[in-house]
């Protein structure tokens, strides 16, 4: 029987100390592995360390900076005496009419986005290359990479761009043994996330009720492709974005049904209170 064997690897998370994040690096540790999670926010990473146990490490991070990043890097060298791989996961997302979407709010997802997974991929590659070592970038994108979608164009913008980075990254960098993959999840709830992308109940029993498999995804199912990966049963795995949504994406872009339930003005002001209430959580 085959297992997932990630001992002796030492890995990074951004974003790792909620939602998503935080379920991947619950399947890296019990698949052995050494883990780093990042982000804005050391309470939160600290208190999700001392929840998983002494195999994770919280450094606070705000990818948007490549000093930032560069300086988290080099900490998790020196502390762990290595680095094997990189999960991009840190993002934003909120739903806005793209009219009233501001420069600024628009930016303030790409930067995450896009910038900090460059960054991060940046200063892994040209380490892993100088070194001579192997590597493995994951990056987290989504099911409308591809197709654009409705409400969401910073994110769509920006996790597009990540999936052409990924391509790119992944045929440049094979020749130094560096894989570069991509998960694009489809709808998989979580706390902080989800409540920023529902308008309400009636609008979740909408979404969930066109999915194909009437249900949503669990992290642990996330969890473990992404911990298959990055393990050493998938070395001829390269240049790879993998849906994981229940075919959800074969119906069309994820938030586009949001235009044909109700009228625009309503969920501008739907888009609104949702923002607001973000704010003052």
């Amino acid at each position: 029987m085959l297992t997932i064997d990630l001992s002796g690897k030492v890995i990074l998370v951004t974003g790792g100390g909620t939602g998503l994040g935080r379920a991947m690096t619950e399947t890296f540790v019990k698949c052995g592995a050494q883990v780093v999670i990042c982000g804005r926010r050391a309470e939160v990473l600290e208190k999700t360390a001392n929840e998983i146990g002494p195999s994770v490490h919280a450094i606070p991070c705000d990818v948007r900076s490549y000093e930032s990043v560069e300086q988290l890097m080099q900490t998790i060298v020196e502390r762990l005496g290595r680095l094997d791989a990189v999960v991009n996961n840190a993002a934003g997302n909120f739903l806005a009419a793209s009219e009233t979407l501001s420069p600024r709010g628009f930016r303030a997802v790409v930067d995450i986005v896009l910038m900090g997974t460059f960054h991060t991929s940046r200063w892994a590659g040209a380490y892993w290359i100088e070194k001579g070592l192997p590597g493995h970038i994951l990056n987290i994108v989504t099911t409308y990479t591809d197709t654009g979608c409705a409400f969401v164009l910073p994110s769509a913008a920006a996790k597009a761009g990540v999936q052409a980075m990924t391509l790119s990254l992944a045929y440049e960098w094979a020749p130094y043994n560096i894989r570069v993959n991509a998960i694009a999840p489809g709808p998989f709830p979580t706390e902080g996330a989800w409540s920023r992308l529902m308008p309400g109940q009636d609008f979740e029993e909408i979404y969930r009720q066109r999915l194909p498999t009437r249900r949503y995804g669990t992290p642990r199912e996330l969890g473990a492709l992404a911990a298959f990966l990055l393990s050493d049963l998938a070395p001829y795995i390269t240049g790879a974005v993998i849906p994981i949504d229940g075919a959800e994406r074969l119906q069309g872009a994820m938030f586009n049904y949001l235009a044909q339930v109700t009228d625009r003005q309503n969920l501008k002001a739907v888009f609104a209170a949702l923002r607001e209430a973000t704010r003052s959580s």
